[in-house]
């Protein structure tokens, strides 16, 4: 099931929903959408046979919701914003929260912000992703500069064709890369809730998970096959979100 809410501004955002319970939010990963992430693979069907109420937004500028070309409509840290906003909305006051790559760092600093979700996952996320962003986001910027011209063999062609596959607006995407800094390692002591660092077996695209779980207070570290790309399609990752949050 799929219904619209107002981001922090009111610019309509997309929310899909599985299921009945514990509410979990989700979210998906840098030009990817809630489907992709989540349904497509069954992770969100793994955790509504366990219990819970899946509720996914697309984040801003992804899929379904809004792609607005003005640059106020992109602040500094709007996703995490938008999920304020969501948490808002739909009046959670018990929920947990998890995140894959771009969704872990707009939870990081969403909870760095207030947010209090009762437990957090990281997924396909490490201390660089977080601290060095800054370079990672010169990774991206680069190829949004040259999208189009980017042929087999460079490094920015696969996210290129994925940006392509997914249908992502690149001026909405080069706006929303400007309002993400980087996070110091400090910051993340205020992550005090019970936190699971979740990571491919290959997947190093944003840095060290084991130095991520040493920098949090109480985080616990767990590994499933696959690349950054390819973790999301595993099993094994609904079942340690599973294992996780009913524990």
């Amino acid at each position: 099931m799929s219904e619209m809410y107002p981001g922090f501004d009111g610019a309509p955002l997309a929310l899909h929903r599985m299921g009945a319970g514990r509410p979990v939010i989700l979210l998906h990963g840098l030009f990817s959408n809630a489907d992709v992430n989540w349904i497509k693979y069954g992770t969100a069907a793994q955790l509504v046979e366990a219990g819970f109420e899946c509720l996914m937004p697309d984040l801003r500028a992804h899929g379904q919701s809004a792609a607005p070309h003005d640059p106020a409509a992109y602040p500094p840290d709007v996703l995490a914003r938008d999920l304020e906003a969501l948490v808002a909305h739909l009046g959670l006051a018990e929920y947990d929260l998890v995140g894959f790559s771009l969704g872990s760092r707009t939870s990081a600093r969403a909870v760095i912000a207030g947010v209090r979700p009762r437990r957090l996952v990281l997924s396909g996320m490490g201390l660089e992703g977080l601290a060095g962003w800054a370079r990672r986001q010169a990774f991206f910027l680069d190829m949004l500069d040259r999208y189009g011209t980017i042929r087999p063999g460079d490094p920015a062609y696969a996210a290129q064709q994925f940006l392509k596959a997914m249908g992502t607006d690149p001026a909405a995407a080069r706006l929303l890369l400007g309002t993400m800094e980087d996070t110091p390692p400090e910051a993340l002591g205020a992550i005090t809730m019970p936190t699971l660092v979740l990571c491919g077996d290959k997947d190093n695209d944003n840095g060290s998970a084991d130095r991520l779980t040493e920098a949090l207070p109480d985080a616990r570290r767990a590994v499933i096959p696959g690349t950054h790309m390819s973790c999301v399609t595993e099993p094994a990752m609904g079942a340690e979100l599973v294992s996780f949050l009913t524990a």
